[in-house]
């Protein structure tokens, strides 16, 4: 018994971390996308490059949370939960962004923005679900 509550334990901890890497990623999108919402009514190149530093902040700690999840993942074998958060900023669509600076290229990166924000949003609720249910069934060891 002890060891299922050190096991719940140490998944309780891991979704704690993911949780606090969602809030910077989701600060990191939010700043994007203000970037973005100006680069659409006609930023340029700098308005570009702030975007895009924002964008490159938030797929590292995308790639981070891609990690623990996959550990979370191994924890919670029989809980299936998404691993795939990486946003792959560095493709075609961020050149097309620099190099065809205009109103359509500048339109898909904020779709591409907008659906990160959701999907980490989806991803916190699936996480603090899962939380909730671990603290629940840590709770029944100590009746």
């Amino acid at each position: 018994m002890t060891n299922n509550l050190k096991e719940i334990n140490d998944v309780q901890k891991i979704i704690d971390e993911i949780l606090s890497l969602i809030d910077e990623a989701e600060t990191k999108f939010n700043k994007a996308r203000n970037w973005g919402f100006f680069d659409i009514l006609g930023g340029g190149f700098i308005t570009d490059l702030f975007k895009h530093s924002n964008l490159d902040s938030a797929s590292d700690i995308m790639n981070k949370i891609n990690y623990l999840l996959k550990d979370l993942q191994r924890e919670l074998d029989e809980v299936v939960t998404p691993t795939d958060f990486s946003m792959n900023t560095n493709t075609f669509a961020s050149f097309a962004d620099f190099i065809f600076d205009g109103v359509l290229a500048d339109a898909y990166m904020q779709s591409k923005i907008m659906s990160s924000l959701k999907e980490l949003k989806n991803l916190r609720s699936t996480l603090l679900n899962i939380k909730s249910k671990l603290s629940n069934l840590s709770s029944n060891y100590y009746k």
